[in-house]
């Protein structure tokens, strides 16, 4: 859904015997999947992103970039671009950023996320 429309997409939670509907916009999606990359040690930055530490000041806007949020029925796929600390192994990061992803869309959403695809773009050199 997030495929570059104008008009922002939305993803509608129904359930039966609810008062009302649920709607989550791709750009929440995002955000959380933004925030949750940047908690995992061992990741500079989502890639075209800005590093970590000024994550807080810039706010939130910045967290959507090298994120792809797939969304169909109660299912999720992420696709994250993220550059790696020197020294951090590349897999152990990717599968702490796929965890990460994973438990904080559900815990935040309930939605089922089936695939968390990573993709190493860079390295950190130094500070």
């Amino acid at each position: 859904m997030a495929d570059g429309k104008e008009n922002k997409e939305k993803y509608t939670i129904k359930e039966e015997g609810q008062l009302g509907f649920i709607q989550i916009a791709d750009d929440v999606v995002s955000s959380i999947t933004g925030l949750a990359v940047t908690e995992v040690e061992g990741v500079s930055k989502l890639t075209g992103n800005v590093p970590n530490e000024l994550v807080s000041k810039l706010g939130k806007k910045n967290l959507s970039r090298g994120i792809k949020i797939t969304m169909n029925e109660n299912e999720i796929k992420v696709d994250v671009s993220i550059e790696v600390k020197f020294g951090y192994n590349i897999v152990a990061v990717s599968k702490a950023v796929q965890e990460k992803v994973k438990q904080a869309l559900l815990n935040m959403t309930g939605l089922t996320v089936t695939t968390v695809n990573v993709k190493v773009s860079g390295i950190q050199m130094g500070d």
